[in-house]
């Protein structure tokens, strides 16, 4: 029969994706991603395995009062019954059914070593254990779908066996009989010829890959192509060992690149900021290479890059960004040609000739051989070609400034004291000398607190902005404690967040330039924003 062209899409984060090492959601987690993926528009949201720890049990009875799905289904995993018991008094198959959702997820044996070797039971008491718990569940109103775990390694070694596992899951009423690379080691021309046997056989096959091999994405698209109408994996790739398929990359694979239905074609543009908002969530950051959603998916260094992404889009981009949710950047270094360094004045807002591009591109070359990167400083590199454009960034001008760290041992003990740190800043502000002194927890809290505390009441603005990061790298470790620093300073005004960088041998002094530069762009975004206003 000719399979149609709807693929439906599982998400399992909430149970497979959540075994990830390093990761630990809570129940509220746990429900704040559910609702993301509801609102990305997968099909199905895999909640967990009730009954199998707390948060899971938890999580069952609160989703259904708190979860109100507009476009997902809910659906609670689970194993068949267990060797040699009756499904009615399994308790697995007890919690499954009253976690209430309209479908579950059945996992079975489909590798014969693991009936024999892990269960310690016969194939046909495997066999009997999926019809008992497939039918039990469709005879209570559940739609079933039926995890034959690892799939692929069985049916290269007893494909037999592995066939009668589908076979009787769909003869007592499975809706979706998904197929398990559970170890991650099938290569797509390989798994694509079992998938496409498979698939003539029964009416809707699904895929299940993890990504040992790193072949999980293209496994699951292979497997689409091949015949399977249902894709499971996790947003981000997230998984044990080395995580599921990636249906940040699936996704978009099968709908904007095969043309396959995936999730809702209005939800497609979901996917970036999904994709960030989870990873948030999850506590883990996002990987920069991620394709399609990461925040280096779509930028652009190199200077012929540059130069022809300016003229067509197409040039160095497989796709339009903006269709997953993403943007094009330009990135600013020392192998940038004019086009980027036209392209981010543009992007600024900054009238610059030629002849200003040329000394911003010789500048930077020259700054970038001594340290610094301006790449991870946006900016920094703002402030930077607006002076030699000619404007006057002259908020203030510094005539000094001075940090003193005291310490004391106490009671004579060599390793411990008190440590004292008091900064001293002397500005000009027009016509005015303001000399201000604060005391920090640190060198860095010290100086911005004095340089706050003189500039202030001429900059109330300043109240606003607030530091969010602050990064050190040592760049040349092998001069020791005489190496050169450089210094990353993340500054918000709580609307938006910029980068500022400063780079020296003394780590106080780098900082100060960081610290400079987050000071003089906020106020100049501040005066910017005021100008603005003024013309509307």
């Amino acid at each position: 029969m000719k399979k149609g062209t709807e693929v439906e899409v599982l998400d399992t984060t909430l149970r497979d994706g959540s075994q990830q090492e390093g990761l630990s959601l809570s129940v509220n987690d746990k429900l704040k991603v559910a609702e993301q993926l509801d609102k990305l528009g997968v099909t199905y949201v895999e909640g967990g395995w009730p009954g199998a720890n707390p948060k899971d049990e938890e999580f069952f009875e609160r989703a259904k009062q708190e979860l109100k799905f507009k476009n997902s289904k809910l659906v609670a995993f689970g194993s068949t019954r267990r060797p040699h018991s009756k499904v009615t008094e399994d308790k697995v198959t007890s919690d499954l059914l009253n976690s209430d959702t309209s479908v579950v997820c059945l996992v079975a044996k489909s590798w014969d070593m693991h009936v024999t070797d892990a269960l310690q039971t016969t194939l046909e008491e495997a066999l009997l254990m999926v019809k008992d718990s497939v039918e039990y569940f469709v005879k209570n109103g559940r739609k079933v779908l039926l995890d034959a775990e690892h799939f692929f390694d069985g049916y290269k070694a007893n494909r037999d066996f592995a066939i009668k596992v589908l076979d009787t899951a769909a003869s007592y009423g499975a809706d979706t009989l998904v197929l398990c690379d559970t170890n991650g080691g099938t290569l797509p021309s390989e798994l694509e010829s079992i998938v496409k046997e498979v698939s003539s056989r029964f009416d809707k096959i699904g895929i299940h890959c993890h990504n040992d091999s790193g072949c999980a994405v293209a496994n699951t698209v292979y497997a689409v192509i091949a015949g399977a109408r249902h894709v499971q994996g996790c947003v981000n790739g997230y998984g044990e060992r080395t995580g599921n398929a990636d249906l940040t990359s699936v996704i978009p694979n099968l709908t904007l690149k095969l043309g396959y239905t995936t999730i809702p074609k209005e939800k497609i543009q979901l996917l970036t900021p999904v994709s960030h908002h989870i990873a948030e969530l999850m506590n883990v950051t996002l990987s920069p290479q991620q394709p399609y959603v990461g925040t280096a998916a779509f930028a652009h260094k190199a200077g012929l890059h540059t130069s022809a992404i300016v003229k067509r889009s197409d040039a160095y981009e497989h796709i339009p960004p903006a269709k997953v949710g993403n943007g094009t950047r330009f990135l600013v270094s020392e192998v940038s040609g004019r086009a980027t360094f036209k392209a981010k004045a543009d992007e600024f807002g900054i009238e610059m000739s030629s002849e200003a591009l040329a000394k911003v591109a010789n500048e930077l070359k020259k700054r970038e051989n001594s340290g610094y990167h301006y790449e991870a400083a946006d900016g920094s590199f703002e402030l930077l070609m607006r002076a030699i454009s000619g404007e006057n960034l002259d908020f203030f001008k510094v005539e000094s400034f001075r940090v003193v760290a005291d310490w004391k041992s106490s009671a004579g003990k060599a390793r411990e004291g008190d440590l004292t740190t008091e900064a001293t800043v002397k500005v000009h502000i027009k016509d005015k000398r303001i000399i201000a002194t604060a005391e920090g927890n640190g060198p860095v809290n010290a100086l911005d607190a004095a340089l706050r505390q003189a500039i202030e009441p001429s900059f109330k603005s300043l109240k606003s902005l607030f530091l969010t990061d602050f990064r050190v790298r040592v760049i040349d470790s092998s001069s020791g404690t005489k190496a050169i620093t450089r210094v990353l300073i993340d500054t918000s005004d709580g609307n938006k967040t910029w980068s500022t960088i400063g780079v020296s041998q003394n780590i106080i002094e780098a900082s100060w330039q960081a610290l400079m530069d987050a000071v003089i762009y906020g106020l100049l975004q501040q005066s910017l924003k005021k100008n603005l206003n003024k013309l509307k």
